[in-house]
């Protein structure tokens, strides 16, 4: 979901916009063109930080309601608490600027929301998704594919360097549906 130009191969690519090799062009926060309960897994590198902070969680709820029980959601944000580390480490505030504002090379390119993985776990939980845990790029199907799941500092060196996406995997095992809805103010809002 979110695919821009990395493209995988024996997956549905799904993006806003109209790109060589989108399969599906759909809005990521209704899914109008995706069954119910229809996807094993969704994979999301580096969308969820476009939704702002009154409407994320709502994301996350679409996206529960489009696995099927026991699906996976994979996704990759940037990480807050990295990109915190490197500034107090470095002082280079130009390193962080994409994963604190994004690339702002379109009209959709701008990050609205911050993540750390207390945060997000959270949330996930909340809005129907159990055994949460980070997931390594290296042990992927997609491994092959440079996307902001393999994001580092200094950039590329994956190596040595500092991972700066939060990637964490979780199993839908509720629906997030109106009664798992917390009708209160989020504290997010």
């Amino acid at each position: 979901m979110g695919c821009q130009r990395v493209i995988l191969p024996n997956w549905i690519n799904l993006d806003l916009e109209d790109l060589p090799g989108v399969d599906i062009q759909d809005d990521a926060r209704t899914l109008n063109k995706i069954p119910n309960e229809s996807c094993d897994i969704i994979y999301a590198s580096h969308v969820l930080e476009h939704f702002g902070r009154h409407e994320f969680e709502s994301v996350l709820k679409t996206w529960n309601k489009k696995l099927k029980l026991f699906g996976i959601l994979r996704l990759s944000v940037p990480d807050f608490e990295k990109a915190v580390a490197w500034y107090n480490k470095t002082k280079q505030i130009l390193d962080i600027v994409g994963s604190a504002c994004g690339g702002q090379r379109t009209k959709n390119d701008y990050h609205k929301m911050i993540f750390d993985k207390p945060t997000l776990t959270e949330i996930l939980t909340k809005c129907g998704f159990g055994n949460i845990c980070e997931w390594d790029w290296r042990k992927t199907e997609h491994c092959e594919f440079d996307d902001y799941s393999q994001a580092y500092l200094p950039h590329m060196d994956k190596e040595k360097g500092m991972l700066m996406s939060l990637n964490l995997e979780a199993s839908k095992i509720r629906d997030a549906t109106i009664e798992n809805m917390h009708f209160g103010k989020s504290p997010w809002q």
